[in-house]
Order: C-alpha cells, then structure tokens, then sequence
C-alpha cells in the first residue's frame, strides 16, 4: 500500500482511501482512478468554423451572417474577410479574435465565419 495517496481532485482533501483499484474521496464522495489520471494527456482544443473546417491563428475568414454591432448603427456584412485571427479561451462562445476593417478590435464566434 502506498504510505501517501493523492489529494482528492475535485475538492483538495487529503482523507483519500483506497477501495479496490480505485480512490475515494470521503469528503465530496468523488471516486477516481490513479491509473487513468497519470494517462490523462491535455487535449488541445480544436476550433471549427460554421462548415466543419479546423481554424488556426492567423488563418483569414469570411463573415457568413450579417452582425449588429453594439453602440454603432452599422452592422457587418456577410461576405466581409477578416485577415489574421488569433483563437483565444472562450468568452461568452466568443472564441476568435481579430480587428475587422472598419469596426476595429472584437472577438467572433467560430461559428459565424467560413475559412477562405
């Protein structure tokens, strides 16, 4: 038996006990495996636009819907390309970020755009 388990990944506690193959966490209930968690490789994010193909930063995309913008009485056309997009975390489903001719600096939906 290993003298010290792993802390609980959910919650932190160090009260871990073995039950079978498996840790338990008495605090949360939370079980895991300790093999399936040094397996466990980050998986990179895949960002795709609205037809199905895999974006990259610095990829040049079209917009595929006409977009209000907020505070301008303006909107984006459909057709408008937006050159050198940067993927960046999710905010809000706002996944791309990229300055567009004319409105300036903003973040887009990956769903919104088709990859030229």
């Amino acid at each position: 038996m290993n003298e010290t388990l792993p802390p609980c990944p959910h919650c932190s506690s160090e009260y871990t006990y073995e039950m079978g193959e498996l840790l338990v966490c008495p605090e949360c209930a939370h079980e895991w495996s300790p093999a399936a968690e040094e397996a466990e490789e980050p998986t990179e994010r895949v960002v795709k636009d609205s037809v199905g193909n895999v974006l990259a930063d610095g990829d040049t995309v079209t917009i595929v819907k006409d977009l209000k913008v907020k505070g301008q009485a303006l909107s984006i056309k459909v057709g408008t390309k937006v050159r050198n997009i940067r993927l960046v975390d999710p905010l809000d489903g706002h996944d791309i970020s990229c300055k567009v001719d004319g409105f300036g600096p903003m973040h887009l939906k990956s769903s919104l755009v088709k990859k030229v």
